[in-house]
């Protein structure tokens, strides 16, 4: 009791001395450690820390929400994952993020997108998502995106050969291509086109690592590692992180 009582208390004053206007604008959480919390508490199967996983993807989104973080990208399942994974951990996972995008789509809070190779999912999956985005385009809330079958290699791969396609539909020579190949026009091609870059990538786990996510988009991003397994991620760690990155002095190019 005395204990969730100076949690409180402690949250509230964190919160309290965070600055509005210094808020990131986007915010991308590469949620890890669901596996190894489901050997922590015992479970048999790693799905059902996926489960425990997912369930608090729906509170983190709450407290952005409340914090004024228009813009969030969950990495929930990476290309990675999808060849060094089989059997029934895999399709329990995919399961698993699948229900969770419809399970925030019927909140009706924030606005859907799934980013990454979509078509490596199965058919089933592939319709499914396709109406969770459909469903929430129109909302006004928070713009989410869902990094499913995400890899950031292949998303920059991705977009080259969109531009590449669309230059020589247009008839434009190579030699035409490279004068208007820039930085920004290969950032307009990403699954992430038009959006803000990540201001604040958090990974949780205690693992210091990209392991592929949002590559381009994190050039002048600020990181923040937390030891707590995902699951177990509570609002005061979502403070501190951004009580971390309020305190930084934001150096871009140095």
């Amino acid at each position: 009791m005395v204990q969730n009582l100076l949690y409180g208390f402690y949250s509230k004053l964190l919160e309290r001395n965070l600055s509005s206007k210094d808020m990131p604008k986007h915010v991308g959480v590469m949620v890890d450690g669901n596996r190894r919390w489901a050997k922590v508490q015992g479970f048999d199967k790693a799905g059902q820390g996926h489960a425990a996983g997912a369930k608090k993807i729906t509170e983190f989104l709450n407290w952005c929400s409340e914090l004024g973080v228009n813009h969030v990208t969950l990495y929930l399942l990476s290309t990675d994952n999808l060849t060094g994974r089989h059997g029934q951990e895999l399709t329990e996972l995919i399961d698993i993020i699948i229900e969770l995008s419809e399970e925030l789509a019927a909140i009706g809070r924030w606005q859907l997108q799934v980013v990454g190779d979509r078509e490596s999912l199965p058919a089933d999956a592939i319709q499914r998502l396709a109406a969770v985005e459909s469903s929430t385009e129109s909302n006004k809330g928070p713009h989410v995106n869902l990094a499913i079958a995400y890899g950031g290699r292949k998303e920059i791969a991705d977009a080259m050969r969109d531009i590449l396609k669309k230059h020589s539909k247009e008839g434009s020579t190579i030699e035409q291509l490279a004068e208007v190949m820039t930085p920004e026009l290969i950032a307009e091609h990403l699954y992430t086109g038009g959006q803000p870059d990540p201001d604040l990538l958090i990974r949780t786990s205690g693992e210091q690592r990209l392991s592929g996510f949002l590559l381009w988009q994190s050039a002048n991003s600020e990181f923040y590692f937390a030891e707590a397994l995902w699951p177990d991620f509570r609002k005061v760690d979502f403070l501190r992180a951004l009580r971390d990155f309020q305190r930084r002095h934001r150096r871009f190019g140095a």
